[in-house]
This record gives C-alpha cells, sequence and structure tokens, in this order.
C-alpha cells in the first residue's frame, strides 16, 4: 500500500526544487555573462592593431584592465626585508662590490631595478651608459636596448637584427623610448603570447629545441625568458647571445665560456679574466620545486585577478609576497605570515653566504694586485686568476638573480659556497705567491668602508662622470623625446 505524501513535505520538496533552479540559474547567467564579456573584449575591439605596435599606450582601448595593471608597474612603495621596488644604491650598501668590478662600468653605478614602467628612465640615468653627445659616442652598443623596449623589435625589423647590434647606443635613443610593455610579450593582432627576442629562439635551435612547440604555460615563462637570463655580446659586431649549448647551469655556462675564451673584462686589480654575470633567473628558477611542479613566471608574478566576469592576468609584475593571497596561498594553505617567513628565512641564508663571499673576493682581488706590484709573474699567477674568475662568476651568477635565494634556494647556497670555496683557494695561493717573492708579512687593506673610498681606491673620478651624465639628461634627451613625438613614436 503506497503512502500519501504529507503536504509539508510535498511543500518542503517544491522550495528545494526552486531552490535549486534558482541556484543554477544565477550559474547559467553568471557563464552567460561572462562569456558575453570575453566575447566584447575580443570582438568589439575600438583599436584595429597591426604589424609591430611598440606605443602601449594603443593597447589600453582594447585591453584596459591589463593597461590599468601594466602602469602600475610606475609604483615603487613595495618594501620587502631585502629590496623592495624602489631604486637603492646596491654599491654604497655594499661597498666591496665596487672593488669585484674595478675596471668595469658596474663599478661606477648599480642600482636595484624597479618597474618595467621605468625601464627607459633608468637607462637614461645609469652611469654605465656614459653621457654620449652625439650618436657617435658613449661606450655601449645598441645591444643594451634589447631588453628595454617593445620599440627594439620594431628597429630589428627595419634594420635587420645584425645591423641593430652593431649599432651605438645612442643610434637609435630617439627611436627607442617606450617601456617594456605589451609587444614585447603579445602578437598585436590576436595577443597570442610570442617571442619577440631572436637570441631566445636561437638558444633554442643550437640546443636542437623547437620553441614553437612550447604549451601555453610554458610561454607564461618563456616570454620573461627573453630577458631575465645570462646572455653575452659575441664578436665585434655585439651579437647578443645566450650561452645555453652545454645547459643552463653555472658550471654548464662556464664550460661555453671557456671553450670560446671569452671575458666580459680584465679585472684591474688582479688582471683576472671575468666573465660578468647578468641576471640568469630564468635558469636559476628551472632548477628550483616550483618549475619541476610546472608553476610559471606568470603565476607568482601575474596572477589572476577577475572582475565581474572577467578573469585575466594582473600585469603589475613585481613580488609575489606583495599579493601572497593570490599567489603563495593558490596553492599553500598557511598564513601569511608563515609564507612570508619562509621566504626570508631562505633568502637571510643566502645573504650570510653572499657578505662572506664578497668579503674574501674583495681581499683576494686587492691582494693579487700586491703580489703584482712585489713583481709576481704571470706563470706564479696563472692559477690565482683561474680562481679568482671561477669565484666571481659564481658570485656574480647568483647575487645577479632577481630573486634567486627563494626560486632555488639549494642551488643558489651551493652556488655560494663554491664560490668561498674558490676565493678562500686563491687568497691561499697568493700567499704562497708572495712567500716566493720574499713577502711573508700580512697584506695591508685599504679603507673600503665607503662606496667613494673604494671608487676612488680604485681611480674612478665619479663627479667627473656625474657632471657628463647631467647634460647629456638635460641636453640629448629632451630632443629625442621632442623627435619621438614628431614622428609619433610616442603618444
Amino acid at each position: 500500500m503506497e503512502k500519501k505524501m504529507k503536504s509539508w513535505q510535498g511543500w518542503l520538496l517544491f522550495i528545494g526544487t526552486m531552490v535549486v533552479v534558482f541556484i543554477l540559474g544565477l550559474i547559467a547567467a553568471s557563464i552567460t555573462e561572462r562569456r558575453a564579456e570575453v566575447a566584447s573584449v575580443f570582438n568589439n575591439k575600438k583599436v584595429e592593431i597591426k604589424g609591430i605596435e611598440s606605443r602601449n599606450e594603443v593597447f589600453a582601448e582594447n585591453y584596459p584592465r591589463e593597461y590599468q595593471t601594466w602602469a602600475q608597474t610606475a609604483d615603487t612603495t613595495f618594501q620587502s626585508l631585502f629590496n623592495g621596488s624602489q631604486k637603492e644604491d646596491v654599491l654604497a650598501a655594499r661597498p666591496n662590490m665596487v672593488i669585484l668590478w674595478a675596471g668595469y662600468a658596474f663599478a661606477k653605478d648599480y642600482n636595484t631595478p624597479r618597474g618595467h614602467m621605468h625601464a627607459i628612465e633608468d637607462v637614461y640615468h645609469t652611469l654605465r651608459t656614459g653621457a654620449p653627445m652625439t650618436v657617435d659616442e658613449g661606450p655601449q652598443p645598441a645591444t643594451c636596448w634589447t631588453c628595454k623596449s617593445p620599440d627594439v623589435p620594431r628597429l630589428m625589423q627595419e634594420q635587420g637584427i645584425e645591423n641593430f647590434y652593431k649599432n651605438k647606443w645612442a643610434a637609435d635613443g630617439a627611436e627607442i623610448v617606450n617601456p617594456i610593455g605589451c609587444a614585447d610579450c603579445h602578437e598585436p593582432a590576436t595577443m597570442n603570447l610570442h617571442i619577440s627576442r631572436p637570441a631566445l629562439i636561437e638558444a633554442y635551435q643550437r640546443r636542437g629545441m623547437d620553441i614553437t612547440k612550447a604549451t601555453q604555460q610554458e610561454m607564461r615563462s618563456l616570454v620573461c625568458a627573453q630577458c631575465h637570463v645570462e646572455y653575452y655580446m659575441k664578436g665585434e659586431g655585439k651579437y647578443l647571445a645566450f650561452p645555453w649549448d652545454n645547459g643552463l647551469s653555472v658550471e654548464d655556462m662556464e664550460k661555453y665560456y671557456d671553450g670560446i675564451n671569452f671575458s666580459d673584462f680584465t679585472q684591474k686589480l688582479s688582471r683576472a679574466p671575468i666573465i660578468k654575470a647578468q641576471h640568469p633567473d630564468f635558469e636559476i628558477a628551472s632548477m628550483g620545486i616550483h618549475a619541476q611542479r610546472g608553476v610559471s613566471c606568470a603565476d607568482c608574478h601575474m596572477p589572476y585577478k577577475s572582475e565581474g566576469g572577467i578573469k585575466y592576468s594582473d600585469h603589475h609584475v613585481m613580488s609575489p609576497l606583495a599579493n601572497i593571497d593570490r599567489t603563495c596561498q593558490v596553492c599553500h594553505r598557511e598564513s601569511e605570515e608563515t609564507l612570508r617567513n619562509n621566504v626570508y628565512d631562505r633568502q637571510k641564508k643566502a645573504v650570510e653566504l653572499r657578505d662572506r663571499l664578497e668579503t674574501e673576493l674583495a681581499k683576494a682581488n686587492i691582494e693579487a694586485k700586491f703580489a703584482w706590484d712585489k713583481g709576481a709573474t704571470d706563470a706564479q699567477m696563472k692559477d690565482v686568476l683561474q680562481l679568482i674568475r671561477q669565484s666571481m662568476w659564481r658570485w656574480d651568477f647568483a647575487v645577479a638573480s632577481h630573486g634567486g635565494s627563494f626560486h632555488a634556494p639549494q642551488e643558489i647556497e651551493r652556488i655560494l659556497a663554491h664560490g668561498l670555496d674558490k676565493a678562500l683557494q686563491a687568497r691561499l695561493a697568493i700567499s704562497k705567491v708572495l712567500v716566493q717573492l720574499g713577502y711573508t708579512g700580512e697584506v695591508p687593506m685599504p679603507d673600503i668602508s665607503t662606496k667613494e673610498k673604494a671608487q676612488k681606491y680604485i681611480g674612478l673620478d665619479i663627479p667627473t662622470e656625474q657632471a657628463a651624465k647631467d647634460k647629456f639628461l638635460n641636453t640629448i634627451v629632451p630632443e629625442w623625446l621632442k623627435k619621438a613625438k614628431e614622428n609619433k613614436r610616442l603618444i
């Protein structure tokens, strides 16, 4: 005999059904709204962008959310335990670095990097680019512009890649005026991620790899790898190349450089042939646990945001510590404080090793000069110079990598430890050379307690160089910008 449903049960079933229908309706409406907004973005573009469009402002019409967050890279207020997004004088904080880079432009001026919006401005101001008053002056090649602006791919297309690299830095000053932006990473017509710099493509080809086969997730790191890598300028033409033929580790690249007998400069004090590391961020990150788990650069440095029915990447590229709720906590369940302190702990350990290595390396270079002054021969100093070269390469590889102490903390500490070992070996070898020369006392150390004292010791006249740079900034740069506006290179 069937039971008859009670009236209250019927009402309960009816109300429950209506609630489910209502919720499903909301979900369907949300999906429809999201699809409509996405379609609106891509199907109702206000501006048709073709070819290489260097002006970032043009993209703002079609992609206002991405543009607005990109513009926030001008913000320099973020501060972490070590550095932040504002400019800091690294040489003033660590004068030993002046000694290490004696004979190279970095001993004149080295500041912490700021956001992408400041890329062109910071290149104008640094003493490392000199103070050219004509397009034929200045110590740097046009290659130094490569990663600073979406104007670079345009000029490479117009001039040819080799001809672009061969130019002087000042030759294209009125052409390279838009800071790092949209066209550096996106194909303008479709906004698909693409590689706009040839050096990365060529590095892949030399390793027998096809970069066009990269997945979308891999591309979210590879567009960063166009610039955030170790590189060098090859030959008289200063052709940009990545030393990846043997692999991406510090030893792999050292083997490559040794194989072609390459050095960036000769250390003024020790006379060692030095490899200057640039910023091997991609290489170091690829050795860390996050990359091994498939996490891309953009996942942490450009986390997703949702606005209405639109989900998009936050183009305010900066430290993940500024947005832990949208970066670390997407995967990790710990509190913001715990996660932040985990990062700081790794950084502190690396900094402790780094500071010790810089101290020992500075002493090694000063002691090597003392040995030369005492009459040491090339044969006596051969092993010393090799050890200093190896130690300097490991130190620079580790400290030049932005965020390396978090990306791959074990690898960074290994590299720094090996660098310290070689610095101590170099100092021991110098002491043996000095004994051979009849000197058994302590090597006198100069006062290099400040940046100014260290620069004076290695023979730099910074006030004169700064005066020339100020003249350049007040005369040449305004002319460049005026010409750029006249030629519609700037909006």
